[in-house]
């Protein structure tokens, strides 16, 4: 499949290729129960202000009747969101597996079986793009959903109306039909006490927990504004190999396609972007960015994006990630105040540029300090875990979903060269990718690579 350069309209990038009607969409997509499920001026509930206090954090989840879990996606993320569930606390069992290719099932089903001893029956092994329903069938009471980001929102939904209790990896979507479709799941399980955590890890982890808390306590002053950057090398891709079918091609090689990952700004970058969204307690009002393609041999995503978001009250944040083989490499978190700034991974500054606090780690060998922080991708599974266990129900969905959600933003304006408002996100009817699935060629995918702006002829 080749892909051409194209000029994208800013009215029809916004439309999308599909209605909201068709599959991905929901009926009723703007509400539950009368209830809006977004809104211009939504935005997450934060605790701020002197005297707040972080949960407690498990090391290990507490004991309780076996928990079966079902992993549906068996790649490397799946399969190590298997292990981290498994490595959560006793009596948590992997009973059900599910996939589109044979071999992944097949790795999977091995490193299981070298790394924690587990054996997943035959029959409860199941390959084709129907594979979640026959999972969610299997007699369990938690599913890991780990497939490419594209299906999320539809696994959600079967897994929110089969009551399972949901880990799910981030981003959580690839479009705003898709997140509108995940809030309705969200409010769903609200109301039946359904867990559901998300995989964005900085929320589950002891010294970004604590970086946030002294700064929303006030002590470098008020936020102003944020600096966020994540630039790293080229992802993996696969090249074609003959007899692979386009869905097959695209597929195997996921994270380079936007109808499957949502581009690196989602599917990776929304780590930061998460960050940026629980400090700052409100969303942007407006994205204004560029992006473009140098290196990328395969797909039809961009290597870098630069995104400011404005606020409704004025403040302006930049976000910006890379990803060239090459070229130096960095992760900042900074979150800008008026007496000073946080680097929100455990250290916070004065305008001298002074560090006047920094996150007290244990010495190495240190096993029983307060500071010790926990693997994050096993900590997400051991608060999950005990919420089931304790029954204080957790649900972190709708953060999550406002988090793709502003990662689609800057998307769609680098994609388009134009400012991007999140009014225009939040009525966008934009789905990305087929209308059917099956091993063969992949239909309402446009063969194009994003080209902003319009070229003029002299």
């Amino acid at each position: 499949m080749e892909l051409k350069n194209h000029s994208f309209s800013r009215r029809n990038f916004l439309k999308g290729s599909v209605a909201a009607g068709a599959i991905g969409a929901v009926g009723g997509i703007g509400a539950v129960g009368g209830i809006p499920l977004l809104s211009s001026c939504s935005s997450p509930k934060q605790p701020k202000g002197a005297g707040m206090t972080l949960p407690t954090l498990l090391d290990q989840a507490p004991d309780g009747k076996t928990l079966k879990a079902g992993l549906i996606g068996c790649g490397g993320r799946g399969t190590g969101a298997a292990i981290d569930f498994l490595n959560a606390g006793p009596n948590l069992e992997i009973v059900a597996l599910g996939d589109v290719f044979q071999d992944k099932m097949d790795n999977c089903r091995k490193i299981l079986k070298e790394k924690k001893n587990v054996e997943v029956a035959d029959e409860n092994c199941f390959i084709g793009f129907d594979s979640y329903e026959k999972v969610l069938d299997a007699g369990i009471d938690v599913v890991l959903l780990c497939t490419p980001p594209h299906f999320r929102p539809v696994h959600l939904e079967a897994a929110v109306n089969a009551k399972k209790h949901i880990f799910m990896e981030k981003p959580i979507a690839v479009d705003p039909t898709g997140v509108r479709k995940v809030l309705a799941a969200v409010k769903r399980a609200e109301s039946l006490n359904l867990n559901i955590i998300s995989g964005t890890i900085r929320r589950s982890q002891k010294d970004y927990m604590e970086t946030r808390r002294r700064v929303l306590n006030g002590e470098i002053g008020e936020i102003t504004g944020a600096n966020i950057i994540r630039n790293g090398g080229a992802l993996w891709y696969r090249s074609r190999k003959p007899g692979w079918s386009d869905m097959e091609y695209m597929l195997r090689n996921w994270v380079n396609f936007c109808w499957l990952s949502g581009d690196h700004i989602t599917e990776q970058f929304i780590h930061e972007i998460d960050v940026m969204n629980w400090y700052l307690g409100e969303y942007p009002v407006k994205a204004s960015g560029w992006g473009g393609r140098q290196r990328r041999v395969t797909g039809d995503q961009y290597d870098f994006f630069s995104i400011e978001y404005l606020y409704g009250n004025g403040m302006r944040t930049h976000c910006a990630a890379r990803q060239i083989d090459g070229c130096s490499n960095g992760k900042v978190e900074q979150i800008n105040c008026t007496k000073g700034y946080a680097d929100a991974a455990g250290k916070l500054y004065n305008w001298n540029g002074e560090v006047i606090w920094q996150y007290p780690y244990p010495a190495e060998g240190e096993t029983s300090s307060e500071w010790n922080v926990t693997n994050p991708f096993v900590q997400e599974h051991i608060n999950l875990v005990t919420a089931i266990r304790t029954g204080e129900t957790i649900n972190d969905g709708e953060d999550q979903a406002n988090s793709t959600l502003v990662a689609i933003m800057g998307r769609m304006a680098a994609y388009t060269g134009q400012d991007i408002t999140r009014e225009e996100v939040l009525n966008s009817d934009l789905y990305l990718g087929p209308t059917t699935y099956d091993m063969g060629k992949v239909d309402n995918v446009p063969e194009t690579i994003p080209l902003a702006g319009v070229q003029h002829q002299e």
